[in-house]
């Protein structure tokens, strides 16, 4: 598994995500859930896959859900250092 670190180099971002969904046994009320993970944007396929496993394993239906994503770094944000000189 690749580090946190290499994700971002590759164009990965955290992606948050606020689920709300209806109770099992009180389906009047709505409950809410956060989940996070590193991301590719558009396609966002680990959110998708996420809730895709939501709705076939799980109980709760969901009412909607709302994510935002960040990218943490980008290539060009990043240079690799090889050398550092100190001046008075």
């Amino acid at each position: 598994m690749p580090s946190e670190t290499e994700l971002m180099l590759k164009g990965y971002g955290l992606t948050t995500a606020e689920m709300f969904y209806h109770m099992p046994d009180y389906p009047h009320v709505l409950n809410t859930f956060v989940w996070q993970d590193y991301d590719l944007a558009p396609d966002h396929d680990k959110l998708l896959n996420f809730i895709s496993f939501w709705r076939d394993t799980l109980d709760g239906p969901l009412h909607s859900v709302r994510f935002v994503h960040r990218k943490m770094i980008s290539p060009g944000e990043w240079r690799h250092v090889t050398g550092e000189f100190t001046y008075h």
